[in-house]
């Protein structure tokens, strides 16, 4: 079984079963939630997702020898290779005009306990900033289960009160509220125990985001480490990529508190191929306040200077094998993109 998960308000966790997420019912405090229909896509939108089973969607971004992010390429500018056999194009577009969904998702181990509130303001101050009237997003936490704070909505608002909701688990269930006894990044005492951030991917990708067209992206604040996901790290990437979805670790670790308690830190190296796979990446900020506010910002940065091109593949079998991608975009330039994506036939 999965990683048990709840919704934030209510006591009593549930097991995980598909599409628990959304069959799980509102907590008494939640915000009402709209039974009207969705408000149809602006024509542009359409013309660049939409359910076509032969067409490939890859988003990236571009930067110039200097790390200057690209904003004014056209279709003539770049190409796309799948596994190493040039694509043509059908479409090209920069972000400007295209819906944005994001997941929240927020460590709550002990080992975040100095770290959480400059998590909680520097997100809030984010979601501000960033959501327009197109986009909408969720906010989750996970320590030894994956919390549900905020289902998707587009008011910065209700995304900012669940963030603030968050709080930290130091005692995995056996109550010693001791970080690293149960509760930490490394617990040794009680059941359940661990940071399932693996799970938390998994979760996320497959039972919020999968269903979801446009762009979409994870943010994940957390020091990296894993202990106790059933998902292996190489699950939660491929569930990531089955879903288009890019994923930015934000790396802030108080390592004075793995010193402390005689641990070795270890976290920068999974939360860097999680990010670099699906093509995101990580910002390392340790726990400093102005640099996570900075790496907010160059998130959103890059989340409003993306482009999205699409492509019917040369390879037209719908076999599940993984596809390389590649993008270039002229010599001296610098593009960031997914690794690939698993060529399966779309669920019904």
């Amino acid at each position: 079984m999965y990683a048990r998960f709840r919704v934030a308000a209510l006591l009593l966790a549930v097991p995980w079963i598909p599409a628990a997420w959304g069959q799980l019912a509102p907590s008494p405090d939640a915000p009402p939630v709209s039974t009207a229909p969705a408000a149809p896509p602006d024509q542009e939108s359409v013309a660049t997702f939409h359910v076509n089973v032969n067409l490939v969607d890859v988003l990236f971004t571009v930067r110039d020898k200097n790390g200057a992010l690209i904003p004014h390429l056209t279709k003539d500018d770049c190409k796309v290779e799948e596994d190493k056999v040039p694509q043509t194009l059908k479409t090209f577009a920069a972000e400007s005009n295209l819906p944005l969904t994001l997941g929240i998702l927020l460590d709550t181990s002990g080992s975040q306990q100095r770290v959480l509130p400059l998590e909680q303001q520097a997100g809030s101050e984010f979601l501000e900033r960033t959501l327009r009237a197109k986009d909408e997003a969720f906010v989750a936490s996970f320590d030894v289960n994956v919390d549900l704070l905020q289902d998707y909505t587009n008011s910065a608002h209700l995304l900012a009160r669940a963030l603030d909701r968050a709080q930290i688990n130091t005692a995995g269930g056996n109550g010693s509220g001791i970080p690293g006894l149960g509760g930490g990044t490394v617990p040794t005492v009680g059941d359940p125990k661990g940071t399932v951030l693996y799970d938390a991917i998994y979760l996320a990708s497959t039972e919020k985001l999968v269903q979801q067209t446009g762009r979409k992206a994870i943010i994940i604040l957390t020091d990296g480490e894993d202990e106790g996901s059933n998902t292996k790290i190489a699950d939660a990437i491929a569930a990531a990529q089955r879903s288009n979805v890019i994923i930015y670790v934000i790396l802030i670790a108080d390592r004075a508190l793995y010193w402390d308690q005689g641990m070795a830190y270890t976290g920068y190296s999974a939360a860097k191929k999680i990010a670099d796979e699906t093509g995101g990446r990580v910002i390392d900020v340790g726990n400093n306040g102005p640099k996570l506010e900075a790496a907010f910002e160059q998130i959103e940065d890059e989340l409003r200077t993306q482009y999205v091109a699409s492509y019917t593949p040369t390879n037209t079998k719908l076999d599940g094998t993984f596809r390389h991608l590649s993008v270039q975009c002229g010599e001296g330039m610098k593009v960031q993109v997914r690794k690939g994506y698993y060529a399966s036939a779309p669920q019904q």
